[in-house]
């Protein structure tokens, strides 16, 4: 038999890939998946409510000193991702950047008075998003004025 023969009579057989093995593969038992969030055994459908920029800005709610490496490690993201979604809320305005006073790493503020961009949740402020899911520790959160220290 010639090379070219055996060169196009060679038949290569389909490779199945089970992509949802590997995304699962930690969860060991069956009823959720790596997030914690409890799916129906089974569910591979790979949605979940919150998307990368509410996470992101989430968890630089809770630590707004926290490095990217460890807002990626807590999101389940990569560290560029986050770096493009720092960046895109920082451009839409719903953040600032600036360097800590260490001058190594960098603070974060939220502009909780910002609009959510979607035309259905138009009038409603990322406020009410960051008091429900990420509340701010009881040594930080503000205090009502009190009353007797006001002057007629």
């Amino acid at each position: 038999m010639s090379r070219r023969a055996c060169l196009t009579s060679v038949h290569f057989r389909p490779i199945r890939v089970n992509i949802y093995a590997k995304r699962n593969a930690h969860d060991r038992t069956g009823t959720g998946d790596a997030s914690g969030i409890c799916t129906r055994r089974g569910d591979h459908s790979g949605w979940t409510l919150l998307t990368n920029h509410a996470r992101v800005l989430l968890s630089i709610a809770r630590d707004p000193g926290a490095r990217l490496r460890d807002v990626a490690a807590e999101c389940g993201i990569t560290e560029r991702t986050v770096q493009g979604i720092v960046s895109d809320l920082e451009a839409a305005g719903c953040l600032t950047r600036t360097r800590a006073a260490d001058g190594r790493r960098n603070q974060y503020r939220i502009d909780t008075a910002s609009p959510f961009r979607h035309p259905a949740e138009a009038g409603h402020e990322i406020a009410g998003l960051l008091a429900l899911l990420a509340p701010r520790p009881a040594d930080v959160q503000d205090v009502a004025p009190d009353d007797s220290a006001r002057q007629p």
